[in-house]
């Protein structure tokens, strides 16, 4: 009986770890904004490929507990106030010129899931005026992934994206890419970390890649033996 009950428990947390490694923490923006012109921001978690998107009181550990920050061109980040949804957190900003705006989130689950420390991150960008160039290089977050271009992208026309680790190009990783119509697709970074593909329907695309490492440490007084970190970002095609 003791081993029935210790292997229905191995089970339990083999299911909720995967259900952890399953969910993440992602930004929807429209991609384009105006001058003057209040900005909206809407902030899931869930499972984008499935349209999952969870109620906000189920929210795992303090997930919910997150900061959202803005980058304007030429500006500090300030931290934006989200007022709460349903199954979101939502925010509003005003561009007041040309250029890319970011906006981020990266939070560390205060729960440990098993021996495991989770991290959720997410990154999205808006472009007032032309389309531009997003630079990375001042973005807090560790892992990162993105489009390198803030812009609408049309339907069959390549989209470059990069991802970074500490800085560095994230090489050889797999990378998802999630369509709006439930397609989802499996890259591998190149020796740069960049992948390219071309969106098959118009709608929202969100990416997704993760890191994990096994390392000690303690975390809110328990102590750690591995790190997952999960990083997002989405962007808009059109026909």
């Amino acid at each position: 009986m003791k081993k029935l009950k210790s292997l229905l428990f191995t089970l339990f947390l083999v299911v909720s770890a995967n259900q952890l490694f399953a969910h993440a923490l992602w930004i929807e923006t429209k991609t384009a904004g105006n001058i003057g012109k209040s900005h909206e921001v809407k902030i899931y978690y869930g499972e984008y490929a499935t349209n999952e998107r969870e109620e906000t009181a189920k929210w795992y550990s303090d997930v919910k507990t997150f900061s959202l920050w803005l980058t304007a061109p030429g500006q500090e980040k300030v931290k934006l106030n989200t007022q709460e949804g349903d199954n979101f957190y939502g925010a509003t900003f005003t561009p007041e010129k040309d250029g890319v705006y970011t906006l981020t989130v990266v939070h560390e689950a205060k729960e440990l899931g098993g021996t495991t420390k989770y991290e959720f991150s997410s990154i999205a960008s808006v472009a007032v005026g032309k389309a531009a160039e997003i630079n990375l290089s001042p973005i807090a977050n560790s892992l990162k992934i993105s489009a390198k271009e803030a812009k609408e992208f049309k339907n069959n026309t390549e989209v470059n994206v990069k991802a970074e680790l500490n800085g560095k190009p994230l090489v050889n990783k797999p990378v998802s890419v999630f369509s709006p119509e439930g397609w989802t697709k499996e890259y591998t970074t190149d020796g740069n970390g960049n992948i390219t593909f071309k969106p098959l329907w118009p709608g929202r695309y969100v990416l997704e890649v993760s890191n994990f490492e096994k390392t000690t440490g303690d975390h809110h007084g328990k102590t750690y033996s591995a790190i997952w970190q999960g990083a997002t970002s989405s962007f808009e095609v059109s026909k």
